[in-house]
């Protein structure tokens, strides 16, 4: 059985596309091995015809005239190299959301009472007979709610989204043929100021950088069957009404809806804010419901308050069905985590997080609608009658992008670590790709979202998301003579110079995009705003030609920096800057040169100037860093500064060194985290990465699950070993960036990684590890889906790939061997060595039992059991690459416990038929 997926541009929700001439994709799914393209044909309307000799599958150029506004439908069908045709695949309706003449003003109060109010724009409209097609397109300096009738016409909320509103704002479109009869209707916008007007800023107060009050525009277009248009606009004929159920709504303090207020507001004439902004059609998915929780416990505080545990943080909020009287109010404010058995609100700093229902009297089903809040836990005080937890359901709100990638181990924890992954980008993932979703802050930070881009692609089809947000990261930088800001949209307007690895986003990003998901226009489409980049930290480099001297976050969150000094880290940062450099111009001069831009020789030039200084600076030819830190020796190997093998492996074993010598636990900040494992498995040392990635102890990737996390921390320790929250200011419980793990979960334990873009060329060569018994990933790439994995089978390893139509995998087994295959099902078989332990005893040394975990955990369960604090206390100071004897460093464990500890290690030799030390 052939079938074919096709779909226009970035979107498969919507037959709305914002260009004239839309890219196609399409995904052959067939059991026939080795089946590749040859040709493609293209069916538009079943009217005209194009074909095209291209084995290409990926945004391939629109081979017909502009598209219209008026709906349309394309088809297409593959030949295989053999000479098949495949079957026609499903009709995919396109057409243009481009409004090609936009007069719609912006429409608002024309004298609010209050900053920020929310607003209930409306008029009356006539349909005439005979209509046949109809297409709303709306934007809004806010979030707007479009209703015919009081029915909204479609299922986004917060809509169109929050863009670089000085320079960028986006418009919605959407078929609205089906509502509307003929006859009069009521069309309505509900606006309210969401990004617009939210206050800014980090302190006890903000600022509003866009403007005090929401408004919106609209265009609704309308075609009758005898070939007359109309178009219906907003304008001063429309009413505003100011009074309406939402009294009062923020993303950081949440909403105050009075239910007492509905019903039709006689209102007063709008008033025209902008008549010159002309919006641009959204090229990305739209925020969505995407889910709904159930309460899973009912707690009381030590208060009295009652708190509602919905066992997983989250991203949305909650609607609750309530019967009371007029007038009453229900209050609902939300947290992550608990302090003390109640709402722990300190890390919200100045984000109220609540919402306020005042009743109308009757039962009534009620959420929110301008508003979002990162929580677990809500606490609802003034609920009118007995709690009955089927009355509340948590609405899970993200960017409704297309899920991609599925993983599973033998490993519980891995899994929950994955989980936790897809959690927290589903709630950060919200418009714009945000640090964090609870706190006054939820800005869309530049390294956060460079460090997990690639992340970003395994989980979810999130290149329009990213493509979306690349604009507004050009727009805002062409305002800053080339500096790309902090945060995107930039909210924050800070005067400072080029920040390494935050900026780095506008070189990352597209590269990433082009290379994961075959989207190589982006690059041309971005390619000035990454020359950009580079060019504006030219001017900040030294003349010894190493970026240094200059602020910077370096490898931020370091777990060894202070809790108030986050930038503190062990790596120096001039050391991070000077390898980003060479980074962004390696990636400049290898895209100019592949598309055929004049001026690469220029940035490959400056890129090996940078090589040099930073060898020169930073590396000793004994192959130790300047920064002897994991994420020194990160950055030289895997931006691919160091490129001498025999140093590589000095550093590479350096690096296994330093691992070993902290006991497998993490050493890295934002900078060196997505680094490092792929930097030891490189070198030849994938033990030491597996041992670091399922280390349990703090800090480390699986100690949050140890916790009870459901999301990915901002900090290693946000929450303590103890409980309590940690005590810097910024503590967030769902932050992606340190979540980046999860993309060498299927690169290199399941094996699934691209050796060129968009996966027609797979490299599987995945790490066989004893810790685990199975693993298994899925991933729906452009070229198909792709299955990949391994399962240990008595003394045997078997491993399984599966290889989509029209791609080619490059296999390198774990015994050797070497090969590549085509499209279909393949599995292999390998024999295991048997791990050979030597004896252990008291008596051995620190660097005899650090890579032996039975023999680490019979030291540490007697130490443990004895004093959770001692423990704790010589798990920081111990170098487990000491040769010297465990008594040397365990000299302040009593008598007793010692004994335990060797009582254990003679058993684990007895039982592994050792004898004895």
């Amino acid at each position: 059985m052939t079938t074919i997926a096709l779909r226009a541009e970035y979107r498969s929700d919507s037959p709305f596309v914002a260009t004239a001439r839309p890219r196609i994709s399409w995904v052959v799914e067939t059991d026939e091995p080795g089946w590749s393209q040859r040709r493609v044909e293209v069916r538009l309307d079943d009217d005209e015809a194009a074909v095209l000799d291209t084995t290409a599958n990926v945004f391939v150029g629109w081979p017909f005239a502009d598209l219209d506004e008026a709906p349309h439908e394309v088809r297409v069908r593959a030949q295989s190299a053999a000479g098949d045709w495949t079957p026609w695949s499903a009709p995919l309706p396109v057409r243009s959301a481009i409004v090609a003449d936009w007069k719609a003003p912006f429409i608002g109060l024309a004298a609010p009472e209050r900053p920020a109010q929310p607003v209930l724009l409306s008029r009356t409209i006539d349909i005439r007979p005979g209509l046949v097609d109809a297409v709303v397109h709306v934007a809004a300096l806010g979030a707007a709610t479009v209703e015919i009738d009081g029915s909204e016409i479609d299922d986004s909320v917060l809509g169109p989204g929050w863009t670089s509103y000085d320079s960028r704002v986006l418009h919605d479109s959407v078929d609205v043929t089906a509502r509307l009869v003929e006859g009069e209707h009521r069309l309505s916008i509900e606006v309210t100021g969401a990004w617009y007007t939210e206050e800014y800023g980090f302190g006890p107060t903000g600022t509003r950088v866009y403007g005090d009050q929401p408004s919106a525009a609209l265009e609704l277009h309308l075609r009758y069957g005898d070939g007359s248009r109309e178009v219906i606009r907003t304008g001063a004929d429309w009413t505003a009404a100011g009074d309406g159920e939402i009294v009062e709504s923020g993303i950081y303090q949440g909403e105050r809806i009075d239910l007492r207020l509905v019903g039709e507001k006689s209102g007063s004439p709008a008033a025209v804010v902008l008549d010159d902004l002309v919006p641009v059609a959204r090229i990305s998915e739209p925020v969505r419901r995407t889910g709904e929780l159930a309460v899973q416990e009912v707690l009381r505080s030590a208060s009295g308050g009652l708190i509602l545990d919905f066992g997983q943080n989250l991203v949305g909020r909650l609607r609750i069905t309530v019967d009371g009287p007029a007038g009453h109010e229900v209050v609902i404010r939300h947290a992550e985590v608990l302090d003390g058995g109640e709402l722990a609100t300190r890390p919200l700093r100045r984000a109220a997080a609540t919402d306020r229902i005042i009743l109308g009297g009757g039962e009534c089903t009620i959420e929110p609608r301008g508003t979002f809040h990162g929580f677990r836990y809500a606490e609802i005080t003034g609920w009118p009658a007995e709690f009955d937890p089927e009355c509340v359901r948590a609405v899970v709100l993200h960017s409704d992008m297309r899920r991609t990638g599925w993983f599973s181990s033998s490993h519980e924890g891995l899994n929950r670590l994955h989980e936790n992954v897809l959690w927290s980008m589903r709630g950060n993932f919200l418009s714009v790709p945000t640090d964090c979703p609870q706190r006054d802050e939820r800005m869309g930070w530049t390294g956060d979202a460079q460090v997990f881009a690639p992340t970003a692609t395994t989980l979810f089809d999130s290149a329009g998301f990213l493509a979306s947000w690349l604009d507004d990261l050009a727009a805002e930088q062409s305002q800053r003579d080339g500096i790309v800001p902090f945060v995107v949209p930039d909210v924050l307007r800070f005067p400072v110079g080029p920040m390494a690895a935050w900026g780095d986003a506008a070189t990352v990003i597209p590269d990433v995009l082009a290379g994961r998901l075959g989207d190589t226009g982006i690059v041309a489409r971005q390619l000035d705003s990454m020359r950009s980049w580079v060019d504006a930290i030219v001017p900040f480099v030294g003349p010894a030609g190493v970026w240094e001297n200059h602020n910077q976050f370096g490898d931020w969150l370091d777990p060894d920096a202070p809790s108030d000094a986050p930038g503190a880290a062990k790596t120096a940062r001039d050391i991070v800057a000077t390898a980003h450099l060479f980074r962004s111009a390696s990636l400049v001069a290898g895209w100019m040169a592949r598309l055929e831009v004049d001026g690469a020789d220029g940035y490959r030039a400056l890129a090996e100037r940078t090589r040099e200084a930073f060898l020169a600076h930073y590396v000793t030819p004994a192959g130790r860093m300047a920064s002897d830190s994991p994420t020194a020796y990160s950055l030289a190997l895997q931006f691919g500064i160091v490129a001498d093998q025999p140093m590589r492996e000095k550093l590479g074993e350096r690096l296994a060194d330093l691992t070993r010598r902290n006991g497998y636990r993490i050493a890295t900040g934002f900078v060196g985290t997505p680094l490092i494992l792929d930097a030891l498995a490189d070198t030849g040392h994938g033990d030491a990465a597996i041992r670091l990635l399922l280390q349990t102890d703090f800090p480390s990737w699986l100690y949050p699950v140890t916790m009870g996390a459901t999301t990915i921390w901002e900090r290693w320790d946000s929450l303590q070993p103890d409980g309590t929250i940690n005590s810097g200011e910024m503590t967030s419980f769902n932050h992606y960036a340190f979540g980046a793990v999860a993309d060498w979960l299927y690169r290199r334990l399941a094996g699934i990684s691209p050796a060129a873009d968009a996966y027609r060329v797979i490299r599987f060569a995945p790490v066989v590890c004893r810790e685990l018994d199975h693993v298994e990933a899925t991933l729906f790439s452009p070229s198909g889906r792709i299955e990949g994995g391994w399962r240990r089978e008595g003394a045997q390893v078997r491993l399984r790939l599966r290889v989509p139509a029209h791609a080619t995998a490059d296999v390198e087994l774990p015994d050797g061997r070497k090969l590549s295959v085509g499209s279909g099902d393949h599995s292999w078989t390998i024999v295991e060595q048997s791990e050979v332990f030597a004896p252990v005893a008291f008596w051995s040394t620190f660097r005899d039992v650090v890579d032996d975990a039975e023999a680490r955990a019979a030291i540490w369960e007697p130490i443990e059991a004895f004093s959770p604090e001692l423990a704790a206390t010589l798990r920081r100071r111990i170098e487990w690459t000491l040769q010297d004897a465990l008594p040397a460093g365990l000299f302040d464990v009593p008598p007793h416990v010692q004994d335990q500890i060797a009582a254990r290690l003679m058993a684990l030799n007895e039982r592994r038929g050792l004898h004895s030390r």
